[in-house]
């Protein structure tokens, strides 16, 4: 039995915000140390899946990088292996992919090269740890064509997802993509299992189909439905989820803190590799106090940390409280400073006496859709002037410069956008 992994990672991720302005979601960081794209990848050299092609389109350039030749995952192979697959011209004159099932499409021939019997469509930007083994042999004891795996979801968030209505028997029987009216709540989780020869030929009708969108949500599953092929749910029990909006990214985080935390990173049974730096271990300081957190490599502590997750070489100054905050790579946070409920990207420098999250939640005045919870983001490699003031739900531009900020004070909802 063979087993080829197609995971979908050109996706924008526009509900995070500036954190995706320049970079795939699927490489957004995540946990202390990794990309979200690590999980799907993991998930598939620990379920013994070692030929895997990443669909690349929006911004791959980061993801790339991290990438690869896929050495962190042991998949630097001669037979298989780790393949980055974007967007090219071709006799067809296809370009960039049209939609998710239009990018499977436009890799058939690679797909082919391996004459696999069963194909895993995956998504790159969920977290989420599970044996591809399970959904494939429920796959083929159901003599499924399509089986999608799927958990309940609140009736408040099913209409975020694609909804599964199945007979007693776990049959798909009727689908509706993101309905405002669900008719259930059993979601999808954008993990399908197709017998190869059965999706080759779908694609390829759907190519033809010139109204078609071409994507496996809007067109595929329907089209599978409307002609009565065995497509079957696999009822997901594990841990997952969809890091899509900033609370959920912060929420998703916080999820790896505690003795027993919901998503365990230190499972030796399960591991998530990575590509990432070697770093000494973590310095906490004699004076500073450190509460339900997680300190990754390098990182220098001198002041408090409580319910935060500190990614590696980040530095934590002496006098400075961070509270219910995501903290990632290479931040520098100076003296006296009060950080909370606050997702801090890459590379940014808050100087001495900065506050961020003070005062009471206002409603976004940058975008009421993304920005609309108390949590306040600082963007990748800015700098914060000393002194400034940062209220709640309040957002602060990539690359920003000490130059760019007219006041220290930016008040609850508010922010500073380039080109706005």
């Amino acid at each position: 039995m063979k087993v080829l992994a197609l995971i979908l990672a050109g996706g924008q991720g526009t509900r995070l915000g500036i954190i995706t302005d320049n970079l795939a979601k699927p490489a957004a960081p995540f946990g202390g140390k990794y990309r979200i794209i690590d999980f799907a990848i993991s998930n598939c050299v620990n379920s013994n899946i070692n030929t895997i092609g990443v669909v690349t389109q929006f911004m791959p350039h980061q993801l790339v990088e991290h990438l690869g030749i896929g050495k962190p995952w042991d998949l630097d192979i001669k037979d298989g292996g780790l393949y980055v697959l974007p967007p090219y011209l071709s006799k067809s004159d296809k370009s960039w992919y049209k939609g998710t099932a239009d990018a499977v499409y436009q890799n058939i021939d690679f797909i082919d090269k391996y004459e696999p019997d069963f194909v895993l469509v995956l998504s790159g930007d969920h977290v989420y740890k599970m044996d591809y083994n399970d959904i494939i042999d429920y796959h083929i004891e159901k003599n499924s064509k399509c089986t999608i795996a799927c958990m309940e979801v609140p009736i408040t968030e099913a209409n975020r997802f694609g909804i599964m209505v199945t007979d007693p028997f776990n049959q798909v029987i009727e689908f509706q993509e993101k309905p405002s009216n669900p008719k259930g709540t059993l979601a999808s989780l954008g993990i399908y299992v197709f017998s190869w020869d059965f999706l080759k030929q779908m694609l390829i009708e759907d190519s033809q189909n010139k109204n078609s969108e071409n994507d496996f949500g809007k067109n595929i599953i329907p089209e599978i439905l409307s002609k009565h092929e065995n497509m079957y749910a696999y009822n997901y029990e594990g841990y997952w989820r969809d890091v899509g909006t900033l609370t959920s990214f912060v929420d998703s985080n916080l999820e790896i803190i505690g003795p027993l935390p919901a998503l365990d990173l230190h499972d030796r049974n399960w591991r998530i590799y990575t590509q990432s730096a070697e770093l000494p271990p973590a310095y906490i300081s004699s004076n500073s106090r450190v509460i339900k957190s997680f300190i990754s490599e390098g990182a220098e502590i001198y002041g408090d940390v409580e319910n935060s997750v500190i990614f590696q070489g980040v530095v934590v100054d002496a006098g400075t409280t961070v509270k219910d905050s995501v903290i990632m790579n290479n931040v520098t946070i100076g003296k006296n400073c009060s950080v909370n409920n606050t997702i801090i990207c890459e590379k940014a420098e808050l100087k001495d006496n900065v506050i961020v999250g003070k005062g009471e939640f206002e409603e976004s005045k940058i975008n009421k859709k993304i920005y609309n919870s108390e949590i306040s983001l600082i963007g990748f490699n800015t700098v914060i002037p000393e002194n400034t003031v940062i209220g709640k739900n309040c957002v602060i531009d990539n690359g920003l410069k000490e130059e760019d900020f007219e006041n220290n004070i930016i008040e609850s909802g508010d922010g500073i956008i380039k080109n706005i």
